[in-house]
């Protein structure tokens, strides 16, 4: 039997206020064609179908789409829910997509009710585990003495265990789970599962089954052989430089047969450039950015006026901007330094000189203590004083 194991979709997401439905329609098109390539049975989504709870109209309608063409492509699929999902709304009508060969595993109630596949070897049981969040999964496990991730995953673990001891010995077993196993890499774009301990758990939670299709973290990375993430299909943020992947999975009639690693397209790239703006508006050396999703560090002494839409003007998809004057130039922020004994005048060129590295002109000086006054706040100004 053969597996293909993805997760973290993030439907609906968007990077830096950008919209990326487009992108995430187009890779998740190309996961029915490597079904169709690789011959694979059956795909794993091991959760974050969704990038919110409450998705929108849009992000359905594309999720929706990529699950029936990969139905269409002859693939079965098991879903679990993770942390940014509703579990609830995406297990909606779990028994009747059953029947067409989309199996939603997002109850604790289900943890141990896998689904139950065939090959030329014999059953195969797939678990599905959903994000558990500590305190309120403790108590629906029947468990109020386990502590945070590992001990209500300890026992969702223990049930699955305790369901596949009770099958025939041949039956080979994979599980889908979503959360952060100790020693892996997170990258900036995860949301932290902590909430009052510690959001890591131990792979040794997860001994006992032949594959372990782990979701949550966005980089493709092995834990172990048999314990692994696939990461996200997109990157999310410019941390992700790892090309993107999924994982496609063999059984034998032994269990574990064999991992490989397919990368997946990328529709638009990620770059940085760093430099003056006057530099990077002309430079001939960030031609080959011009289409990427971009982070721009601006070196200027001051700050330019208006950098985005300049910038944009030559790199259309400048996402994010970020301005580190050259060594030496930038003032160093102390507040309580900064305002000590001065005026409120003093203080508002002072605010504006160190944002944008250079002092007020004579213009803007006066147009702030104009403003000043009409607030009310300003000391008289010189000239209204002689």
């Amino acid at each position: 039997m053969r597996l293909l194991h993805t997760s973290d979709w993030h439907v609906g997401r968007t990077f830096h206020g950008t919209d990326l439905l487009a992108e995430q329609e187009s890779v998740l098109e190309h996961l029915a064609a490597v079904v169709v390539d690789e011959a694979v049975d059956v795909v794993l989504v091991a959760g974050d179908v969704y990038d919110r709870a409450v998705p929108s109209a849009e992000a359905v309608r594309v999720a929706g789409k990529a699950l029936s063409r990969i139905r269409d492509a002859g693939a079965q699929l098991v879903i679990t829910s993770g942390n940014h999902d509703s579990a609830a709304r995406l297990g909606a009508f779990a028994d009747f997509a059953a029947q067409g060969g989309l199996h939603l595993r997002t109850t604790v109630a289900a943890i141990d009710r896998p689904v139950l596949l065939d090959d030329e070897h014999g059953p195969v049981a797939v678990y599905g585990i959903p994000y558990l969040e500590p305190e309120p999964a403790r108590h629906a496990l029947g468990v109020p003495q386990a502590r945070g991730h590992t001990g209500v995953l300890t026992e969702a673990m223990r049930r699955v265990r305790a369901d596949l001891a009770a099958k025939p010995g041949s039956t080979r077993s994979v599980v889908l789970a979503h959360a952060f196993v100790t020693g892996a890499a997170p990258s900036e774009s995860e949301r932290t599962i902590a909430v009052g301990g510690v959001e890591q758990v131990p792979a040794s939670v997860f001994d006992g089954v032949d594959y372990v299709a782990l979701g949550h973290l966005h980089g493709p990375q092995r834990v172990a052989e048999h314990l692994r993430y696939a990461g996200s299909p997109l990157a999310y943020s410019f941390s992700e430089t790892a090309r993107k992947s999924v994982w496609l999975v063999d059984l034998d009639a032994d269990g574990l047969a064999e991992v490989r690693r397919r990368e997946l397209p990328v529709p638009r790239r990620l770059a940085t450039a760093t430099g003056t703006l006057e530099h990077l508006l002309r430079a001939a050396e960030y031609d080959d950015v011009v289409d990427c999703y971009l982070s721009v560090t601006l070196t200027d002494r001051v700050r330019p006026v208006d950098a985005m839409r300049r910038l944009r003007e030559r790199f259309p998809h400048a996402v994010h901007l970020d301005w580190r004057p050259e060594a030496g130039t930038a003032t160093v922020l102390r507040y309580a330094e900064a305002v000590r004994g001065r005026s409120d005048i003093e203080i508002a060129s002072g605010f504006l000189t160190d944002c944008r590295g250079a002092p007020p002109t004579e213009r803007e000086h006066a147009l702030l203590a104009t403003a000043l006054e009409a607030a009310g706040k300003a000391e008289p100004r010189e000239r209204d004083r002689e």
